[in-house]
Protein backbone atom coordinates (compact mmCIF):
# COMPACT_ATOMS: atom_id res chain seq x y z
CA UNK A 1 0.00 0.00 0.00
CA UNK A 2 1.05 3.33 -0.90
CA UNK A 3 -0.38 6.97 0.34
CA UNK A 4 0.41 10.22 -1.19
CA UNK A 5 -0.81 13.53 0.29
CA UNK A 6 -0.83 16.77 -2.23
CA UNK A 7 -0.10 20.12 -0.80
CA UNK A 8 0.71 23.82 -2.85
CA UNK A 9 -2.52 24.42 -4.81
CA UNK A 10 -4.17 27.62 -4.92
CA UNK A 11 -5.52 30.45 -6.77
CA UNK A 12 -2.61 32.22 -9.01
CA UNK A 13 -2.69 34.91 -11.94
CA UNK A 14 -2.13 33.98 -15.58
CA UNK A 15 1.73 34.28 -16.11
CA UNK A 16 2.34 33.35 -12.11
CA UNK A 17 3.81 30.07 -10.67
CA UNK A 18 3.06 27.40 -8.14
CA UNK A 19 5.25 24.87 -6.58
CA UNK A 20 2.66 21.37 -5.51
CA UNK A 21 4.31 18.44 -3.39
CA UNK A 22 3.20 14.79 -2.81
CA UNK A 23 4.19 13.32 0.11
CA UNK A 24 4.52 9.39 -0.30
CA UNK A 25 4.50 6.58 2.54
CA UNK A 26 3.87 2.80 3.07
CA UNK A 27 5.17 0.52 0.69
CA UNK A 28 7.46 3.16 -1.00
CA UNK A 29 10.20 0.79 -2.71
CA UNK A 30 7.63 -0.86 -4.81
CA UNK A 31 6.62 2.66 -6.79
CA UNK A 32 8.06 2.28 -10.48
CA UNK A 33 6.80 5.59 -11.66
CA UNK A 34 5.21 8.75 -10.12
CA UNK A 35 4.31 11.94 -10.97
CA UNK A 36 0.97 13.88 -11.51
CA UNK A 37 -2.14 13.97 -13.15
CA UNK A 38 -5.06 16.40 -13.47
CA UNK A 39 -8.40 16.71 -14.39
CA UNK A 40 -10.49 19.95 -15.52
CA UNK A 41 -14.51 20.21 -15.63
CA UNK A 42 -15.69 18.08 -17.87
CA UNK A 43 -12.60 16.58 -19.14
CA UNK A 44 -10.94 13.46 -18.78
CA UNK A 45 -7.77 13.21 -16.76
CA UNK A 46 -4.68 13.65 -18.03
CA UNK A 47 -0.91 13.19 -17.32
CA UNK A 48 0.67 16.00 -16.49
CA UNK A 49 4.20 15.04 -15.79
CA UNK A 50 5.86 11.45 -14.33
CA UNK A 51 8.83 10.12 -13.11
CA UNK A 52 10.05 6.57 -13.14
CA UNK A 53 12.54 4.79 -10.66
CA UNK A 54 15.30 4.85 -13.52
CA UNK A 55 14.82 8.73 -13.73
CA UNK A 56 13.39 8.93 -16.93
CA UNK A 57 10.65 11.93 -17.34
CA UNK A 58 7.54 12.12 -19.32
CA UNK A 59 5.78 15.52 -19.81
CA UNK A 60 2.37 16.41 -21.51
CA UNK A 61 3.02 18.65 -24.37
CA UNK A 62 0.76 21.21 -23.10
CA UNK A 63 3.53 21.51 -20.17
CA UNK A 64 7.10 21.20 -21.58
CA UNK A 65 9.13 23.81 -20.84
CA UNK A 66 6.98 25.25 -18.48
CA UNK A 67 6.61 22.63 -15.61
CA UNK A 68 9.19 20.74 -14.06
CA UNK A 69 9.05 17.68 -12.19
CA UNK A 70 11.75 16.53 -9.83
CA UNK A 71 12.13 13.69 -6.94
CA UNK A 72 13.62 13.51 -3.44
CA UNK A 73 13.72 9.81 -3.05
CA UNK A 74 15.56 10.32 0.56
CA UNK A 75 12.20 12.19 1.22
CA UNK A 76 9.35 10.29 -0.73
CA UNK A 77 8.26 13.31 -2.36
CA UNK A 78 7.94 14.52 -5.51
CA UNK A 79 7.08 18.13 -6.51
CA UNK A 80 5.91 20.21 -9.69
CA UNK A 81 6.95 23.45 -10.25
CA UNK A 82 4.89 25.18 -12.46
CA UNK A 83 6.22 28.12 -14.67
CA UNK A 84 4.50 30.95 -16.36
CA UNK A 85 1.41 29.10 -15.58
CA UNK A 86 -2.27 29.59 -18.23
CA UNK A 87 -5.62 29.91 -17.68
CA UNK A 88 -6.20 26.47 -19.34
CA UNK A 89 -3.68 24.65 -16.82
CA UNK A 90 -6.98 25.21 -14.10
CA UNK A 91 -7.72 21.82 -12.81
CA UNK A 92 -7.47 19.49 -9.89
CA UNK A 93 -3.64 18.08 -9.58
CA UNK A 94 -3.67 14.48 -8.60
CA UNK A 95 -0.46 13.06 -7.15
CA UNK A 96 -0.14 9.69 -8.79
CA UNK A 97 1.96 6.55 -8.04
CA UNK A 98 2.36 3.28 -9.66
CA UNK A 99 3.46 -0.07 -8.33
CA UNK A 100 1.65 -3.22 -9.68
CA UNK A 101 -1.56 -1.08 -9.34
CA UNK A 102 -2.44 2.56 -9.64
CA UNK A 103 -2.52 4.88 -6.29
CA UNK A 104 -3.80 8.50 -5.77
CA UNK A 105 -3.93 11.44 -3.84
CA UNK A 106 -6.66 13.52 -2.58
CA UNK A 107 -5.92 16.34 -5.14
CA UNK A 108 -5.18 19.94 -4.85
CA UNK A 109 -7.17 22.48 -7.08
CA UNK A 110 -5.09 24.56 -8.71
CA UNK A 111 -6.75 27.52 -10.45
CA UNK A 112 -5.17 30.32 -12.91
CA UNK A 113 -7.13 33.76 -13.49
CA UNK A 114 -6.61 35.48 -16.89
Amino acid sequence: QVQLVESGGGLVQAGGSLRLSCAASGSTTSIIEIGWYRQAPGKQRELVATINKAGSIRYADSVLGRFTISRANAKNTVDLQMNNLKPEDTAVYYCNAYTVRFYWGQGTQVTVSS
